[in-house]
């Protein structure tokens, strides 16, 4: 039998978090503020976000001051401190935003459990989680992700896996006759620069709960909630639960039981680094929320200290299992884990009586009397509540097995000595967890998704024609070589990547390299191409597709740079953008962001941008990171 410890320890827009990660990343070299942002960090997990963002100030401060006083600019190692702090401070300031919506679900029981396996304790179904690395998620070692949930049968799968820049991101992947499709990226607001791990879906499949690092929140993971559009197959924008849910902690795995009863998630919040809380609160289809202001308030909430309510027994609600076809089979297991969790919680209810009778007898002191006094008032009321239900459970179980006579009906043995041996704990709250067993590896077969060609310029060990010859809209430049009366062949590429083939109205082929936008890009490639004996290449150039001089596509270039098609216009109330704003505008475009003053308020102009596209984008990363008045400006040509 494993050992587990046990103690007792909104909706808002996605926006990017702090990139800094888990909040045990130090700062600095050693630490250069003073002890500052330590204690900063602390104040933020004790929810006291208002001094937390006092010290974040000053500890910032305190790096300027330095610079001014001994340094010409800042050195790097400072600069990348005060890009750390900064992070940090989003933090703190999400978390005031969120303290306005908060809700207080019931707790009805929690349990410590290893990261290793916690995810086997939950009610999900049995047999379902496989290791990780499997033909889904080949990477393993993540700090809580060492398996998938893949359940027979079922037709598609959500998980969590890596990206090529090693982020962990939500995919999909669904079964189609007997081969499951190339997995794919879910949507792009559900993709953020953090981890986004645990995906679980409803049974209508129309929404997912899920965790991430790297979403609008207060530190480490936070659970958000997303609703899928049914008409389109694309999932909106994800909403933070917010506390208790979400904490500075890390939080996840939000999980609806199937008989619509419960909610468990699990958090780190309170733990040694080698374990997790499970929560189970009792299931809340629309929670209240209101405005808290009281850090303390908020931290006792977000313990979610179970309630110690006899009416609320549920001694079988965890140990429910899916037993495949044999409903008999499953009905019998169940009652049977029933009765032996009961006999359990009758055992350690009735030596925690005799404990607590034996330290009042020897205790001489009043106020540790009247307090042994209300716990055994207390144990001794639960207790009939819990025998009653062991004898109404070892009867219904004596039925069964008359009716199992009756019919003829055999036990299997192996899978009643599967039963009897797994793992059941927390007998003595008002839930059980009843521990499942792994499942087998994956073994499927799978789409090879097609590889995207990279129409990057390149000089490889042996060249490549473009897949698709189409030359894209707006200005484009390009590095002819030669033209041949014949298809040219690999070898004659000498490496280049990507090469266009044009065959002319006379039967020959021109042959270019590269799809450059600036003159400077594809002037600096020029005498790489030529360096490989093209001697006599040269630049061509393309607008919309169709052919035009090298000094005109210049002209238009220079003409779109001076002015651009496209400004985002935001109306501030403040002198200055929020740097989640700044950080949001950031993920999209690197153009300049102007401040001017209109009718006594103050514009921030973006841009310009070349396409009506990027500005549509960077107006809803405006707008998802709480800005309202946000437009796109046409320029003229």
């Amino acid at each position: 039998m494993k050992k587990h410890i046990s103690v007792f320890c909104i909706f808002f827009l996605c926006v990017l978090k702090s990139a800094s990660g888990y909040d045990d990343v130090p700062v600095g070299n050693g630490d250069r503020t003073g002890g500052l942002v330590p204690e900063a960090d602390s104040l933020r997990l004790e929810y006291r976000f208002h001094e937390a963002l006092e010290l974040y100030g000053a500890a910032a401060d305190s790096i300027l001051a330095r610079q001014i006083d001994t340094l010409p600019g800042l050195s790097a190692e400072d600069s990348l401190l005060l890009e750390e702090i900064g992070s940090r401070r989003i933090l703190a300031e999400n978390g005031l935003s969120m303290m306005q919506y908060v809700s207080e679900p019931v707790a009805v029981a929690r349990h410590v459990f290893s990261v290793r396996d916690f995810y086997l304790f939950y009610p999900m179904r049995d047999r379902s989680w496989r290791s990780v690395p499997n033909q889904l998620d080949s990477i393993s070692g993540h700090k809580y992700v060492n398996a998938t949930y893949f359940p027979d049968n079922c037709t598609e799968i959500y998980f969590s896996a890596e990206d090529r820049s090693g982020v962990r991101n939500i995919y999909h992947t669904a079964l189609e006759d007997t081969v499951w499709t190339a997995p794919v990226l879910l949507d792009e607001s559900l993709t953020s620069s953090g981890d986004e791990i645990f995906p679980v879906v409803s049974p209508d499949g129309n929404t997912m709960y899920f965790s991430s690092s790297g979403l609008y929140g207060v530190g480490g993971y936070d659970l958000y909630k997303t609703e899928k559009d049914p008409s389109t197959g694309t999932w909106g924008t994800p909403e933070n639960l917010g506390f208790p849910y979400s904490s500075p902690y890390d939080d996840f795995l939000y999980f609806n039981t199937a008989d619509g009863r419960y909610t468990l998630f699990a958090s780190n919040r309170g733990c040694p680094d080698d374990s997790v809380m499970v929560y189970v609160l009792e299931y809340d289809s629309m929670p209240v929320r209101r405005r808290v202001d009281d850090p303390e308030k908020i931290r006792r909430i977000a313990e979610l200290a179970p309630v110690d309510d006899p009416s609320r027994m549920d001694t079988a609600s965890g140990t429910n299992d899916d037993m495949g076809d044999n409903v008999d089979m499953s009905r019998y297991m169940s009652r049977m884990s029933e009765v032996r969790s009961l006999r359990d919680s009758v055992s350690i209810c009735s030596v925690a009586l005799e404990e607590k009778r034996r330290q009042l007898a020897r205790s001489m002191d009043r106020e540790e009397k009247e307090r042994l006094s209300s716990e055994i008032l207390s144990g001794e009321t639960r207790l009939p509540a819990l025998q009653d239900s062991l004898a109404k459970a070892t009867a219904a179980l004596q039925q069964i097995e008359m009716e199992f006579l009756f019919n003829g009906v055999v036990i299997d043995p192996d899978k009643l000595l599967e039963q009897a041996d797994r793992e059941v704990v927390g007998a003595a709250t008002n839930y059980v967890f009843s521990e499942r067993s792994l499942g087998a590896p994956v073994d499927i077969r799978i789409e090879k998704p097609e590889e995207e060609f990279d129409y990057s310029f390149m000089v490889l060990p042996e060249g490549r024609f473009a897949l698709d010859n189409t030359i894209p809209d707006g200005i484009v430049y390009q590095i002819q070589m030669f033209l041949l009366s014949k298809p040219a062949s690999v070898t004659q590429l000498k490496g280049l990547s990507p090469v266009f083939e044009e065959k002319t109205a006379t039967g020959k082929y021109i042959y270019r390299a590269g799809l450059f936008r600036k003159y400077n890009d594809v002037l600096s490639n020029l005498n790489t191409v030529k360096g490989l004996g093209f001697k006599s290449a040269f630049i061509a150039a393309f607008k919309d597709g169709r052919p035009c001089s090298v000094q005109k596509a210049r002209a238009l270039e220079s003409s779109l740079q001076k002015k651009g098609h496209y400004q985002v216009r935001i109306v501030s109330p403040d002198e200055s953008l929020p740097d989640m704003t700044i950080k949001a505008i950031r993920q999209v475009t690197d153009k300049d962001i102007a401040k001017v003053t209109e009718e006594g308020r103050t514009v921030f102009l973006i841009g310009p941008v070349d396409s009506e596209e990027e500005a549509e984008k960077l107006k809803a990363m405006v707008e998802i990171s709480g800005i309202g008045d946000v437009g796109i400006v046409e320029l003229d040509d």
